[in-house]
């Protein structure tokens, strides 16, 4: 199915993408995808593609080149004697350290960030007591003029606090101790009477970024793996360490909003237009180590040059501005625009994220207690409203989300035997060619077949311009575009399929297709190929019956647009076999994706709860409700797309097929609205927004879109009388969640679902569930299942056994101790 329309650019796009570097165990608060039912819901949080910023974006020119005399050593200079390396006397505190240490070349101390057992760096208590220790002696060592701080992890600077300790803390109190803590060390940082630099290279984030800021200088590698980003909006909080301080002063306000309430990452040639990092440093190919290894040591050898050219004043701190920026500073001087910025954020922070996300306002509320009220007022209320935010049932549910995410980016069925290195996919729609893209994308030897010139045509455009805007975006060069195309074959024929690992069916969403389309592609495949059906709907086990090996047989729903919607859901049958779903996963995690595996039955996990929700949505239309006040209604409740909006969106049609199926699998409990109702907006043409109406009639460049007139006769004939105490604004909001998270307990009850953390990622990621709610499991612990019970018993009443609670609900209702998260 056909995800709605992007909220790319929102304040708060709560992709959550969380396209932060993961932890081990943690993750720095900050510190951070027509042919059936694919993808319901384009997340709120679905990544976006490059969010506008919320005001005019004034661009800053970089800080002044150094002077030509000033020293920046290259590798040969470093052999000179001036760059004698010479390391100090290890006392046995040094020798203890684990997370932190340092060596001096010179005049120049290079501390080193190298938390152990883990991929990224984070701000953990231990590294933080160790960071603190090195400066103090480096402060205290006369002969040590300045320092440089950079990484032992070549990907990765810092990617933010340590979310473990913070999740430990039980109270307001201890969350806004922990925020001062990390304000008094980069204070010190910040009036260090010794120049430091920050030599960036890979993530530098949430807690990362504090401390590169606090620092008198930034280079940074000129690498697609080096970002910058506050992204602890995306857990619900607010930069906890001085960040909501310092940034604006450095990027200017707009900027300092734009990053703080989008959490967006920026590349670091943008970071230096900004101003934000003050030299630039291009990495190196491979030699006699790593191109990674080299850069890193390139990156030394020039920080420690700044490094020794700002401690002998050769290297000035004063940065150039351009007549722009200096404009834009002394209109920020004046206290009426600064007011009118203010509103003009707060309007749109509230436009979008309905007031249910308390952190946007509080990140608002802290800058401008800065700015208005000077430096201690600010960072006092930043630690207050850090410890606050950390305490929010918004915040643990985001927060939840994101170890929902690290959890389903693991391979819990280990690694598969043979690694999938060619792939082939069947059907160049737009499932298909979304499928091929981003296979082709991550390095996978990819066939795309279709029965049509035609169509294989047009599926080889639209893979050519999903990779023609990453060029446009400059996250790929032309050069690199045309390589990853190379890997890609579109063909007619089943020429090539004979070395194929896995072949990923994307046809109609029609048994007798996919049975001929498979036996077909058993006829001409290796025995060790995977056959993946990528179906919304049919049971895999029905499809796998017409197999010679069905435990090579497994489902894989990807989600629409397959580039930018994160989920994947894997089905397994009862036949299929480890290694084929190990083999499965592998693929996914290659593609990017966030993983749930379930068990196989009729809409498996993600189309069986969004089902009967749509069922309930056509019902209350026919009671009567407006569709613009539906879609008020749901957009109010958290949902990043209107109810309405989505049967247009996901397509008439396709609601129409699902809504006949699941009610044949599932009877009267799935019914709701009269489906016949949808089968008449066919016959009229309204197929939703691919045909240009549905419920709304949607016009090119039209963003106001009118309700159809033409629904009205529809609307008239199949009206049935509402009950007052049914249809209320609550009651409709309920009446849609209920019969969504009832569903999704009655999966996990009949083992669909293995565990509540997938459940719930999968109805964030591939549904649009409520982000700030954390998924119908996290929902259900919040608002207590005695409640959910009650309310279900309270609809069940008038509209019988399509509100029953399932079994679940109904135990952890009779028993308050019990939670589906611990």
């Amino acid at each position: 199915m056909k995800s709605p329309r992007s909220t790319h650019g929102r304040v708060l796009p709560l992709l959550l993408s969380f396209d932060l570097p993961e932890q081990d165990g943690g993750r720095g608060a900050g510190d951070r995808e027509p042919d059936a039912l694919h993808g319901c819901y384009q997340v709120l949080s679905a990544p976006p593609r490059r969010p506008p910023s919320l005001v005019p974006d004034h661009k800053r020119p970089g800080p002044m080149e150094p002077p030509m005399d000033a020293v920046v050593p290259t590798s040969s200079s470093m052999q000179s004697p001036g760059y004698a390396c010479r390391n100090v006397a290890s006392s046995s505190s040094r020798q203890a350290r684990t997370h932190v240490n340092y060596d001096v070349k010179g005049d120049v101390a290079v501390v080193r960030f190298n938390s152990p057992d883990s991929k990224v760096n984070t701000l953990s208590k231990q590294l933080q007591s160790e960071f603190t220790e090195v400066m103090n002696e480096i402060w205290a060592n006369e002969a040590v003029k300045s320092a440089v701080l950079i990484s032992a992890k070549p990907g990765c600077f810092i990617a933010g606090a340590d979310i473990n300790m913070i999740e430990s803390c039980k109270t307001v109190q201890e969350v806004t101790q922990l925020s001062q803590e990390g304000q008094r060390m980069f204070e010190k940082l910040e009036k260090s009477p010794k120049p430091i630099v920050a030599a960036i290279s890979g993530s530098c984030l949430g807690g990362g970024l504090e401390v590169a800021i606090s620092c008198q200088y930034r280079v940074a590698t000129k690498d697609k793996k080096t970002n910058l980003g506050t992204p602890e909006v995306l857990l619900g909080l607010l930069p906890g360490a001085g960040g909501t301080q310092r940034l604006p002063k450095i990027v200017g306000l707009p900027a300092a909003f734009d990053m703080m309430l989008t959490g967006k990452n920026i590349r670091a040639d943008r970071a230096k237009k900004m101003g934000l990092v003050d030299q630039l440093v291009d990495p190196l190919g491979p030699g006699t180590k790593s191109p990674e290894e080299r850069t890193i040591e390139y990156l030394e050898e020039v920080a420690i040059g700044f490094a020794r050219g700002l401690a002998n004043k050769t290297v000035s701190l004063k940065r150039e501005k351009g007549l722009v920026q200096k404009l834009t500073d002394y209109a920020m001087s004046v206290p009426f625009v600064r007011q009118q910025i203010y509103k003009t954020v707060e309007k749109r922070v509230q436009q979008q994220t309905k007031g249910l996300y308390p952190a946007p306002v509080k990140i608002i509320e802290v800058i401008k207690t800065g700015l208005e009220q000077g430096n201690e007022a600010g960072y006092l209320s930043e630690s207050q409203k850090f410890g606050e935010l950390a305490m929010t049932a918004e915040s643990k549910a985001l927060t939840g989300l994101y170890h929902g995410q690290v959890q389903c980016k693991k391979n819990k069925f280990g690694a598969p035997k043979e690694e999938v290195k060619n792939l082939a996919v069947l059907g160049a729609g737009l499932m298909g060619a979304g499928i091929a893209q981003v296979s082709v994308d991550k390095g996978l030897k990819t066939i795309l077949k279709d029965t049509t010139l035609q169509g294989l045509g047009k599926g080889q455009q639209q893979v050519f311009k999903g990779l023609n805007d990453k060029v446009k975006k400059k996250s790929l060069t032309p050069f690199e575009r045309d390589m990853i195309l190379s890997n890609m074959t579109g063909q007619l024929d089943y020429k090539g399929f004979d070395k194929a690992d896995m072949v990923i069916e994307a046809v109609f969403e029609d048994l007798s297709i996919k049975h001929k389309v498979l036996k077909e592609v058993e006829a001409v495949v290796p025995p060790h190929c995977i056959f993946a059906s990528n179906t919304s709907a049919l049971p895999i086990s029905q499809i796998a019956a017409a197999s010679k090996r069905p435990e090579k047989v497994i489902g894989m729903h990807y989600f629409s647009p397959v580039d930018k919607m994160q989920l994947l859901e894997i089905i397994t049958t009862d036949k299929t076999s480890q290694d084929t779903a190990a083999s499965a996963v592998a693929v996914g995690l290659k593609q990017g994706k966030i993983i749930i595996v379930v068990k196989d039955g009729p809409g498996f996990y993600t189309t069986r709860c969004l089902g009967p929700m749509l069922a309930e949505v056509v019902r209350v239309l026919q009671e009567g409700a407006d569709p613009k006040k539906v879609d008020a209604l749901s957009t109010g409740f958290g949902f990043p797309v209107g109810a309405a909006t989505l049967i247009d969106e996901v397509g008439v049609d396709v609601a129409a097929h699902v809504a006949e199926d699941l009610g044949k699998a599932f009877g009267q409990r799935f019914g709701g609205g009269n489906v016949e109702l949808l089968k008449c907006m066919l016959d009229k043409g309204f197929l939703g927004r691919k045909a240009g109406k549905g419920f709304y009639v949607y016009q090119q460049g039209v963003k106001n879109r009118s309700v159809n007139s033409g629904m009205d006769e529809i609307l008239a004939q199949f009206k049935v009388p509402s009950r007052p105490e049914v249809c209320t604004d609550e009651d409709i909001q309920l009446r849609l969640v209920m019969r969504f998270v009832n569903e999704a307990a009655m999966c996990l009850q009949e083992g669909i679902l293995s565990n509540p953390v997938e459940g719930d990622t999968g109805a964030v990621f591939g549904l649009g569930f409520p982000p700030c709610l954390g998924g119908p499991f996290r929902y259900a612990d919040a608002v207590g299942a005695k409640l959910l019970v009650d309310k279900l018993r309270k609809y069940e009443a008038v509209y019988g056994n399509q509100f029953t609670p399932c079994q679940l609900l109904l135990d952890h209702a009779n028993d308050p101790s019990k939670k589906f998260h611990h």
